[in-house]
């Protein structure tokens, strides 16, 4: 499987968000077909079927990028 990039990932987390938050504030047809189609792109991109095991393996994806990075300008040394 690919994997998406963070910025990729944190985009489709973005777009989901503000998905949910229309679809609660103002349920549509338009809104609810907004939601489900950024729900399933998060599923794609994290390689899961259901949407929340997408949002929390994009959090783990994107927390294990963090704590990469963090390491990287530690000045410590990868074992």
């Amino acid at each position: 499987m690919l994997l998406p990039t963070p910025v990729d990932l944190r985009a489709a987390l973005s777009r989901y968000a503000d998905a949910v938050i229309e679809d609660e504030r103002r349920s549509t047809p338009e809104t609810l077909r907004q939601r489900e189609d950024t729900a399933y792109t998060l599923c794609v991109m994290t390689g899961v079927s259901d949407v929340r095991e997408a949002l929390s393996t994009a959090d783990a994806f994107l927390s294990r990028g963090a704590r990469a990075t963090e390491a990287d300008h530690s000045g410590a040394v990868p074992v």
